[in-house]
């Protein structure tokens, strides 16, 4: 399988524990499309909500096309989410439920169609992302330590 990866969300993963990812396919305009695959997207503070029974992506920036004419996009415009019915009951019921929420991680391209990755996600605490920090450093430490011993 061929991904291109487009734009990723390295902050939620920094503010969130990930509790489940789920991937979705994206309802875009032709414009959308362009300017994601010049790589004009931006996924910083943005988060699914739910309208009625579908999913839907707010905040994310996809830039305006250059290229395009006067049917141009609006760069932050609602997005639809196209997931299978027991997936979105699902992560509505856990977003009703335990107090989770719902973040994009990365928008790529699969086979020649958007994809997105979201996650059901729980927010961490000041220390928890002081002990994420040191436990990444230390994996990095012991990585780098392996690689030298190996030479």
């Amino acid at each position: 399988m061929s991904i291109q990866i487009i734009c990723e969300n390295r902050k939620a993963r920094y503010d969130y524990d990930i509790i489940e990812t789920y991937e979705a396919g994206m309802a875009l305009l032709g414009s959308e499309v362009k300017s994601m695959r010049d790589k004009q997207m931006q996924l910083k503070d943005s988060y699914v909500i739910f309208k009625g029974n579908e999913a839907f992506l707010q905040n994310a920036h996809i830039a305006e096309y250059k290229s395009s004419s006067y049917n141009n996009h609006v760069p932050e415009r609602l997005r639809k989410l196209i997931m299978h019915r027991h997936e979105l009951d699902k992560i509505y019921a856990a977003l009703r439920e335990k107090g989770l929420s719902c973040v994009p991680l990365k928008v790529y391209f699969k086979k020649g169609r958007a994809k997105i990755e979201i996650a059901l996600v729980k927010g961490r605490k000041t220390h928890d992302k002081r002990e994420a920090i040191k436990k990444r450093d230390e994996q990095r430490e012991t990585a780098k330590s392996l690689q030298r011993s190996r030479r």
